[in-house]
């Protein structure tokens, strides 16, 4: 908040905790789902390796940092959180020089890159250098370049496609050669909760965004209509999260599961149910500013136990 700006104002005097909030410590379990995702669905095809699964990871972790850090330097200097509601921003709170976060935002890129290119090497995929490459630029100009994207409300597309299809594909297709169609279905609940995550944040924001010129799609939709969206991108991947199961098991062509394995489906799907409607309800009651903040922490935590629940009955499907 702005009450802690003028306390920490000098360059070299920055706390543990004040990169912990730029890093957003709390989303970064969701960054692991889609990877958790694509190592259960190795397992079910017996693909599986441990180190790609763990280099898919790092890639996962190190492009979610670096597109924090990213967010907070090209906000900061652009002024957009001057007024934000939430903890206090690096660049914007004047904690560190705007080079340093910047530098530090390359670098976790560049680890991305390396990491990537070793999992690459691995696989023998070279094509999906490219795929990396654009990952990386898609969360530079998400805020970075002249004209950043996201502040013309198509944030939502790139952590749909980076942080959902293509993280939880990619991981078993560096394993598997291929993705089967019902791994496109959980991907794509894993990239609508992600898409959630963003909705929620901007939903926060929505008061102030406007006045620096970032028209994210929570501007763009208007306060009531983002509660709409948002409760649908947080509902939707429950319904996808039994598809994919259903159409998984029928894939798989092993038979039926045996009762213990439904019953065990069934409270998976359960409490994945639960957890959406933990996200939704405060949102649906009209809940503004920081009272969203508890949101983004129950978003991140409902993506890491889709991804957690997905791979538990992909394993179980495959030890049938």
């Amino acid at each position: 908040m702005d009450e802690d700006r003028g306390a920490v104002a000098a360059p070299g005097r920055v706390s543990a905790t004040s990169w912990a909030e730029v890093v957003r410590l709390r989303t970064l379990p969701a960054a692991l789902a889609p990877v958790v995702l694509g190592a259960g669905a190795a397992v079910l095809l017996d693909s599986f390796s441990a180190p790609r699964t763990v280099l898919a990871a790092g890639v996962a972790l190190a492009l979610q940092i670096g597109s924090n850090l990213a967010n907070d330097y090209s906000d900061g200097v652009r002024g957009t959180d001057d007024h934000r509601v939430g903890p206090p921003r690096l660049t914007a709170s004047g904690l560190v020089p705007p080079a340093t976060v910047r530098n530090a935002a390359l670098g976790c890129f560049g680890a991305a890159g390396v990491l990537g290119l070793v999992l690459v090497a691995l696989s023998g995929q070279w094509w999906l250098l490219g795929v990396g490459a654009a990952a990386v630029a898609a969360a530079w100009f998400y805020t970075g370049g002249s004209h950043p994207y996201g502040y013309a409300g198509f944030g939502e597309v790139f952590v749909f496609v980076f942080f959902g299809l293509v993280a939880a594909a990619g991981t078993l297709y560096v394993q598997a050669g291929s993705v089967p169609g019902w791994l496109w279905a959980a991907a794509c609940g894993i990239g609508l909760i992600a898409c959630a995550l963003l909705m929620v944040n901007n939903l926060r924001d929505i008061a102030t965004d406007p006045a620096h010129g970032k028209r994210t799609l929570a501007v763009r939709l208007g306060e009531r209509r983002s509660r709409g969206t948002f409760t649908l991108m947080a509902g939707a991947p429950v319904p996808l999260a039994a598809l994919a199961l259903t159409w998984a098991a029928q894939d798989s062509g092993a038979g039926p599961l045996p009762v213990p394995g439904l019953l065990g489906g069934a409270a998976g799907l359960v409490l994945l149910g639960l957890l959406a409607g933990r996200a939704i309800a405060p949102v649906l009651r009209g809940a503004t500013g920081a009272d969203l903040i508890g949101v983004l922490r129950d978003v991140g935590l409902y993506e890491l136990a889709y991804g957690a629940v997905m791979a538990l009955g992909l394993v179980a499907l495959g030890a049938r």
